[in-house]
């Protein structure tokens, strides 16, 4: 799910891993009609998303809001933990 709010843009997904200190790798899905043949297609992409308080754990569904770079491959900010994941 993808909003875009004054100059920010707002994603939905997965957290994937959250091994490193203060980042969450987020899987974000994107479902789109195919041009030619209609059929649904789902295109996944990951993001560095950073997470001051290493609040999100590993398969919460977070929202990320893009930010300025905070490092290398870090642009986007955990904004919130929408539901959180089954623990193992």
């Amino acid at each position: 799910m993808s909003e875009i709010t004054g100059n920010k843009r707002i994603l939905e997904g997965v957290v994937t891993s959250d091994k490193a200190d203060k980042t969450v790798v987020v899987e974000v899905e994107r479902r789109f009609l195919h041009p030619r043949y209609r059929k649904t297609i789902r295109s996944h992409k990951k993001y560095m998303a950073h997470d001051e308080i290493n609040d999100a754990k590993l398969g919460d569904r977070v929202r990320i809001v893009e930010s300025k770079p905070i490092s290398r491959r870090k642009r986007w900010v955990l904004e919130a933990v929408i539901t959180r994941g089954q623990q193992l």
